[in-house]
């Protein structure tokens, strides 16, 4: 009650908090960021694919909502950010993408106010030519700190000469909290002998079924394994454009009777069932979230090893422990890296409980929170 008195009576609030999109993902760490770091959140709507938005009813203050105009070629400027600077917050964090120009704007003229302002975002990611990385690394030090998903984009932006005590990684997360309970009521199953009547290993993936996926490398290597005799069943949990033509793929190869495509799912339960009993998730193109929610379940993540095109959640594989990379685009070598997982010598338990190691340690909110307190109250 006496923060709320507080505020009402004009004190200063302690965050701001003003990103490009609310993604329904986000909301158990924005959530938390409310309860324990008294922030305000502003969101613009620059869309993030078809991902759903958070219900902003689930806030204990109003969520404020700024329209986004789109300018020339990927720039936009969110409309109402700048004023935002002028109100009574002692700090800022932003989403670190350089094409918004109004956090150009921003910073820039946050420079004679000395309010602390962080950013909140991918970083480097190792594909950057020489001109993006003279802009990036301007745009980078115009702030107080960056908050970054993993530690392979915190190396490649000290080796351009960005202090490191900017640099703060602070990976990412899903709804750990819901999905923490749901894998403790998990255990072993036969889930899936209602879809393939058989005891073959599982592979699953999960996600949009869209070319990027590269879905097909799966099927060409699920073609190799079984032309050696090694029998598995794959559960494709999700649906979009491609599925018509990957059925079509399966059929070519005779193997229709160990292919599911489940499509669709957002019931957490049966996610979490679906990942605790699978043998192995493989994400054949980058891995992002999906490698995330594959390990919060105890499920080892197989994905490409070209780290410049990667998502920064392909930190949380290593090698033989939570999963494996397979050289890009050589399906030989993804299904190598699938059959050693099927191995016995690889204890399921031991990965599993390697698994949740990592995103226990790290890839949670709790984690998130605790780095923001220190980094906001200067205790790095």
């Amino acid at each position: 009650m006496m923060k709320i008195r507080e505020r009402e009576n004009g004190s200063k609030n302690n965050i701001a908090c003003i990103f490009n999109y609310p993604p329904h993902y986000r909301e158990n760490i924005f959530l938390k960021m409310e309860e324990n770091l008294d922030c305000d959140f502003y969101f613009g709507d620059i869309e993030e694919g078809n991902i759903k938005k958070i219900n902003h009813q689930l806030f204990n203050k109003p969520v404020k909502y700024l329209k986004t105009k789109k300018l020339f070629h990927n720039f936009n400027w969110i409309h109402g950010m700048i004023s935002i600077l002028f109100k009574k917050y002692d700090n800022y964090i932003l989403t670190a993408d350089l094409f918004i120009l109004s956090n150009w704007i921003f910073l820039i003229l946050n420079i004679p106010l000395k309010k602390k302002v962080y950013l909140w975002g991918h970083g480097w990611y190792g594909r950057e030519g020489k001109l993006k990385k003279i802009i990036k690394g301007i745009f980078f030090k115009l702030s107080d700190g960056v908050f970054l998903y993993g530690n392979y984009a915190k190396n490649l932006m000290e080796s351009e000469g960005i202090d490191s005590n900017k640099l703060h990684v602070i990976y990412n997360s899903l709804n750990y909290d819901l999905q923490l309970k749901i894998r403790k009521t998990l255990s072993p199953s036969e889930v899936f002998k209602d879809f393939f009547k058989n005891d073959n290993p599982i592979i699953i993936f999960t996600g949009r079924l869209t070319k990027v996926k590269n879905i097909d490398l799966l099927i060409e290597s699920h073609d190799l394994l079984n032309k050696k005799g090694i029998k598995l069943n794959v559960f494709i949990l999700g649906d979009g454009s491609e599925k018509p033509a990957l059925e079509a793929l399966v059929k070519t190869k005779g193997l229709e009777n160990n292919y599911c495509f489940f499509g669709a799912c957002y019931d957490e339960q049966k996610i979490g069932e679906f990942y605790y009993n699978a043998h192995v998730c493989v994400s054949p193109g980058n891995v992002g979230l999906t490698g995330i929610h594959s390990l919060t379940y105890g499920c080892p993540v197989i994905t490409h090893n070209n780290f410049t095109k990667q998502m920064p959640e392909f930190e949380a594989i290593e090698n033989l422990k939570t999963g494996c990379f397979f050289n890009e685009d050589n399906v030989e070598d993804l299904s190598n890296c699938i059959q050693t997982f099927l191995k016995e010598t690889l204890n399921r338990e031991t990965i599993r409980q390697n698994c949740f190691k990592v995103i226990d340690q790290y890839y949670n909110p709790n984690y998130q929170i605790e780095l923001l307190k220190r980094v906001i109250n200067n205790k790095t």
